[in-house]
């Protein structure tokens, strides 16, 4: 779940928000985790308890607490210890969406770290080389007949009328979102070659392309969708940087992290191990075939030899 105006959990943070009362802590060594309220969220979150478990560190399930907001807040007023976060939050949080560093992985991580360690006192662990941002899918069929590989190929075959997305208004909207490829790739999309569909939850606008659903053949997505696992759609490549960096990684109180000096590396050790592929894969458990996400998360944590 990044941070936005619609599905993912919005508004930028000040002393003002508020956060649900959260139950007493069992015992200050006791590890709160806590995560969005999303399927990814639940999947990553559940991986950080197992995985503190496997090393013997006391934590408490408050996994899929809320949105963006809600999460956050509770992590800087000390009611939550981790969570998972995405690094292209990091331009929210601090009010630098326009700034460049959030197009590329390594300075996205890098920035969101020095930020918050040093007005939070907040760490960063590794990331997952998973990027769960914006992105346009186009089916498999007519990607493979246009020669449709990025968003090169999307830009010189959309004025044409050969491709018809299906999205939700925020991306349609949103200077960050369809707006935003368009300046990057200079083209137009034809607005009456989009289709907005209503809650702008990318399983409906799959679920569009994938059928066909009045002639629609793009999709808007995000990169870690789940249905991309299973469904014949291709996702077009950001080349030029249009999109920030959304990848997950844990975010610790740094003084959780001094009381418990094994989490960060088997923490590291988890998330440096999920790959894009790997995580779609995963997500597909959850959201297609609908198994727990901490059964998948235990599985995937068994095969990984994090769990014995």
């Amino acid at each position: 779940m990044r941070l936005s105006f619609g599905r993912r959990g919005v508004g930028l943070l000040g002393a003002a928000c508020l956060v649900p009362a959260a139950p007493a802590r069992a015992s200050p060594e006791r590890v709160v985790v806590a995560s969005k309220i999303d399927t990814e969220g639940a999947l990553l979150g559940s991986m950080i308890l197992l995985a503190l478990g496997a090393i013997g560190v006391p934590a408490v399930d408050r996994l899929q607490l809320g949105p963006t907001r809600i999460v956050r807040a509770a992590l800087l007023a000390g009611e939550v210890d981790i969570y998972p976060e995405y690094t292209g939050n990091g331009a929210f949080f601090f009010g630098m969406e326009d700034d460049p560093a959030w197009r590329s992985a390594a300075s996205a991580h890098e920035t969101a770290a020095r930020l918050d360690a040093r007005a939070n006192d907040l760490v960063w662990l590794a990331r997952a080389p998973a990027n769960n941002t914006w992105a346009i899918a186009v089916r498999g069929d007519v990607a493979r007949r246009e020669g449709l590989r990025t968003m090169e190929d999307f830009a010189a075959a959309a004025p044409r009328g050969a491709l018809k997305l299906a999205a939700s208004a925020e991306f349609v909207e949103s200077p960050a979102a369809l707006p935003a490829f368009e300046r990057a790739y200079g083209f137009a999309m034809p607005r009456r070659r989009v289709v907005v569909l209503p809650g702008g939850e990318t399983a409906a606008t799959l679920r569009a392309a994938a059928q066909n659903v009045s002639g629609v053949n793009a999709s808007m997505v995000y990169g870690t969708d789940g249905a991309l696992a299973v469904l014949d759609l291709a996702v077009m490549a950001d080349t030029r940087g249009a999109q920030a960096v959304y990848e997950p990684a844990p975010v610790a109180r740094a003084a959780v992290l001094e009381r418990h000096p094994g989490v960060a590396p088997v923490l590291s050790r988890v998330f440096s191990a999920l790959t894009l592929e790997r995580l779609r894969a995963l997500n597909a458990e959850v959201a297609v075939e609908g198994q727990p996400p901490r059964d998948v998360a235990r599985r995937h944590l068994l095969r990984e030899g994090v769990l014995s």
